[in-house]
This record gives C-alpha cells, sequence and structure tokens, in this order.
C-alpha cells in the first residue's frame, strides 16, 4: 500500500514539475519573442480564416507587429528557400501536402505547441516541422432557389441523376477542384492511387449535360450560375454568409463520404525572428487562437477539445457531418494521382460534355 502511495505521490509530483517546466518554457519564448518585437508572415492575409484576428490578438497582448505578404503554398517554400540568411519571412501557411514538402527541402525549424497531444496523429508531424491547424472538408454547396427541396443532393450517390447542374471547377489549377475528385472517389469505393469511380461519376454528368465549367465562387454564385458546387467547407460557409439572403444556399458534407485536409504552418529555419514564430503557432492551437480560425468559418484541428462561443458555433457545421470523413492516408501516392488528373480529366470527363 506504501509503495502505491509512494508511485502515486511521485507520478503527481512529475507531472506538476513537468507542467511548471512547460510554464517556465512559455515565458522564456514569449519573453524571446517580446524582444523581437515583430513576426512576419506569408500567406495568411487578414480575410482568410480570420488571420486578422491573431494578428491583432498577437499585438495587444506582445506587442507584436506583423506584415503578412499573401501567395501560394509553392511560392511560400520557394521564398523560404532562395532568401536563406536574409529572410524576410518567419513563418508561412501552406496546404497540407506542402508540409513534407518543405520538411524534405530542409527550409523549415521544429516547435511543438503546448496541446500538441490534441492534434490528432494523421494532421502532423512527428517531429514538430508541420502540423494542421485547421482543416478542409470538401462539400456541397446548393442552391435553394434553384432547386426543389426534394431534388437538393445530400451524397454523391444524389448526383448521378440530379437535374442540376454540377460546379466543380478548374481540376488543373484548383487544388479545391481536385480534393472533390478524390472526395468523390473516395465515397465511391476508390483512394489515393484510384480516381475511376469519381472519373466515372463527372464523366456520367458531363453525358447528361450537367457539368458546369463554372468555378464556384461568390462572383458565379451571385449571378445565379452555381447549382451546386463542391467546394471545402469553410469556402462555402463564408461565401454562402455573403450572399445577400444566406438562407438561400445550404452547405453540407455529403454523407457518403469526403475527404479532410487542412493547412498547417511552416516555421521559417532562417528566421529573423523564430520566438515570434513559435509563439505565433503556440496561439494559433490555444483555445483563442483556435476560436479565431472558427470564426473566420473555418474548422479548428482541436475542435472536438473546445467549447466554442454559440454565435461562433453556429457557423460551422455540426460535428457529426464530419463521421465519414477521411484524410488523405498516402500522400506520395495522391501527388502523383493529382499531377496526372488534369489529362485524365480531360480524357474521360471533359470529352463526354455535351
Amino acid at each position: 500500500m506504501k509503495k502505491l502511495f509512494l508511485a502515486s505521490l511521485l507520478g503527481s509530483t512529475i507531472a506538476m514539475c513537468t507542467a511548471a517546466m512547460a510554464a517556465d518554457d512559455l515565458k522564456t519564448l514569449e519573453a524571446a519573442a517580446k524582444a523581437e518585437g515583430a513576426v512576419n508572415s506569408v500567406g495568411m492575409p487578414d480575410d482568410w480564416a480570420n488571420w486578422k484576428g491573431t494578428w491583432e490578438d498577437l499585438a495587444k497582448t506582445y506587442g507584436l507587429k506583423h506584415i503578412d505578404t499573401d501567395m501560394s503554398s509553392a511560392q511560400e517554400i520557394a521564398k523560404f528557400a532562395a532568401e536563406k540568411d536574409n529572410a524576410s519571412a518567419d513563418i508561412g501557411d501552406v496546404g497540407a501536402a506542402f508540409g513534407p514538402i518543405a520538411v524534405k527541402q530542409n527550409v523549415t525549424q521544429p516547435y511543438k505547441p503546448s496541446t500538441w497531444d490534441q492534434v490528432p496523429a494523421w494532421a502532423k508531424d512527428k517531429d514538430g516541422h508541420w502540423a494542421l491547424a485547421y482543416t478542409g472538408t470538401i462539400a456541397f454547396i446548393v442552391n435553394n432557389k434553384l432547386l426543389h427541396g426534394s431534388e437538393a443532393p445530400t451524397k454523391w450517390a444524389d448526383l448521378k441523376d440530379g437535374k442540376y447542374k454540377v460546379s466543380i471547377g478548374d481540376v488543373s489549377t484548383a487544388a479545391q477542384a481536385a480534393n472533390g475528385v478524390l472526395a468523390a472517389a473516395l465515397a465511391n469505393g476508390g483512394d489515393e492511387k484510384n480516381l475511376k469511380p469519381a472519373l466515372d461519376l463527372f464523366a456520367d454528368i458531363a453525358k447528361q449535360g450537367r457539368l458546369s465549367m463554372a468555378n464556384p465562387t461568390i462572383a458565379t454564385m451571385e449571378k445565379g450560375e452555381i447549382e451546386v458546387g463542391v467546394v471545402w467547407d469553410f469556402n462555402g460557409l463564408s461565401y454562402k454568409a455573403k450572399m445577400a439572403n444566406p438562407d438561400d444556399y445550404t452547405v453540407l458534407i455529403p454523407s457518403d463520404g469526403s475527404v479532410i485536409s487542412g493547412y498547417t504552418t511552416i516555421i521559417n529555419k532562417y528566421a529573423k525572428n523564430p520566438n515570434a514564430a513559435k509563439l505565433t503557432r503556440e496561439y494559433i492551437f490555444s483555445d483563442a487562437g483556435q476560436i479565431n480560425l472558427a470564426k473566420g468559418n473555418a474548422r479548428p484541428i482541436r475542435a472536438e477539445h473546445l467549447t466554442l462561443p454559440a454565435d461562433v458555433q453556429a457557423k460551422l457545421l455540426p460535428n457529426e457531418q464530419y463521421k465519414k470523413v477521411t484524410p488523405i492516408k498516402d500522400a506520395d501516392a495522391w501527388e502523383k494521382t493529382s499531377k496526372a488528373l488534369p489529362q485524365k480529366w480531360n480524357e474521360e470527363v471533359i470529352v463526354e460534355m455535351k
């Protein structure tokens, strides 16, 4: 009994010491970040996923000045590699597939935030070089004014026999469109190596004259050109919120399956303000930082560990809709398949358009 008590006491003491050390480490990091006084980002503009809220909080709490230069994921990695010791960027936000690419190119440095254990294993690098802060899941956005309630699709299978046009965008240039094809494949027995079920589905829709070449955007929605669009959930929710009559649109995750991906911060190996960059990641993964992302319609990676304010939760789709979503399991296979997709799309889908 005494041994059990001592073991329990020792375990509690170790846990308390660990927590105290973590708190000390955070205080040290905060002090170092404040001394640097600034954090410069790429691909993290104010109007994307409400980064504005995070930059304002970091300025108010830690006095960090901030500048962002918007660019694509590939451009961010190229910038880190090209500038090296003359780095102008400290941190960037890139699509999930680009996290491992940045590590391979040796342009990142690791940092695991204190909430690391609440990030799913599939969504992070084991060494802390990258971790998804928020996710995107392929969803439908449905124009309720153009479709009668009974014909509105709730799953991929519904698209086969609908009377409406389906807009997925340009799979040769848009990651959203390519992931839409992958989502349809996953829901119909395919995977990262096998997109045939999705290509067959969209070829059938094209044969019926129902494949629209309009890219689902705010502009095309406002013109009434989108009946059913295939979009990231956060894009769909943002578009809906900006419509004159948001209730004219429904955003939903197809119930027979979809793909979940997301975006990760990468900290520049050559950052001039490395501690400010690490503190930025720490804040992004905190409750406050995750709530900021949710305010921008992005689903936080720690969604199941958070109690979101009611008004913020109301902006997002219910957790139950994500029960059948699947993360990309074979990133290397998807990289190869997605590169080959534009040609296959032209040969098997576009050729069937009426």
